[in-house]
């Protein structure tokens, strides 16, 4: 009998709570505050804070940082919005920093 494998998933480093899913990555492409970050498509057991602007390096947008459900760690932020029509793409969209998330069971 074949084993049965389930999605891959990315969890919190600190409680390993999970985050998101691999086939959700977006881009790989990204720089956080601590280094390289993923673009994911979805979050799940995250918890979305306040609405600020911030300058990062594609121009101004407006994000909220997003914290783990459960530990309360700060894994990245959202995209709120978008102020230039070619990052408008990322609207909605989640960066988790690879310092913060670990691959869970695979």
């Amino acid at each position: 009998m074949a084993d049965l494998v389930g999605p891959r998933l990315y969890s919190c480093c600190n409680c390993r709570n999970h985050v998101s899913l691999h086939d959700d990555i977006i881009s790989k492409a990204f720089q956080g505050r601590h280094g390289r970050a993923f673009l994911f498509s979805h979050a799940m057991n995250v918890v979305v804070g306040t609405k600020e602007d911030r300058h990062l390096m594609t121009g101004l947008h407006t994000v909220a940082d997003i914290h783990c459900s459960d530990c309360r760690e700060v894994l990245g932020w959202k995209y709120e919005r978008a102020y230039e029509a070619s990052q408008k793409y990322k609207e909605g969209k989640f960066i988790f920093e690879k310092s913060k998330i670990v691959k869970e069971d695979w």
